[in-house]
């Protein structure tokens, strides 16, 4: 529920000038999430958002590029520890087995990331198949893979 709710708060402030906790909790439960004050605040300083110039001497919520990434690749470390069951590879091909439900979750971070070599991802339900060009660079990305998981 965290990742989803967080997910949402991103695509909020990505689409609505958003400048106030309230305003953000009131998005969030037009969305259909039941959310306190302290929830919001807590998502806020987990998703490390800032407050930007919006023009008119206004700031609104939002996310640099230096601590997206950061944010990113911090996720992505936890969520391969917590999700992700397996890897495999073959050819120009890498599998990743995650628990059910959770492949989107995962597969969304490494399009987030835009790893070199990482064409696309494909995801289903608890398996996501990263495709890999040139093929010479696969087993990097299961070695770096591999160090995410832990």
């Amino acid at each position: 529920m965290k990742v989803r709710r967080q997910r949402k708060i991103l695509e909020i402030i990505e689409n609505t000038v958003i400048s106030t906790q309230e305003e953000l909790a009131d998005a969030l439960r037009r969305a259909g999430f039941d959310v306190t004050q302290a929830t919001v605040s807590r998502d806020i300083k987990e998703l490390r958002l800032v407050k930007v110039a919006a023009g008119d001497n206004n700031y609104c919520y939002g996310v640099t590029k230096e601590q997206s990434f950061a944010q990113n690749e911090e996720r992505m470390c936890r969520m391969m520890r917590e999700l992700v069951t397996g890897l495999d590879f073959t050819d120009n091909l890498i599998v990743l087995r995650t628990y059910p439900g959770n492949a989107h979750t995962i597969a969304s971070l490494i399009d987030g990331a835009n790893w070199e070599n990482i064409i696309g991802t494909v995801a289903g339900d608890d398996t996501i198949l990263l495709i890999v060009k040139p093929r010479e660079e696969v087993e990097r990305l299961v070695q770096k893979l591999k160090s995410l998981m832990g």
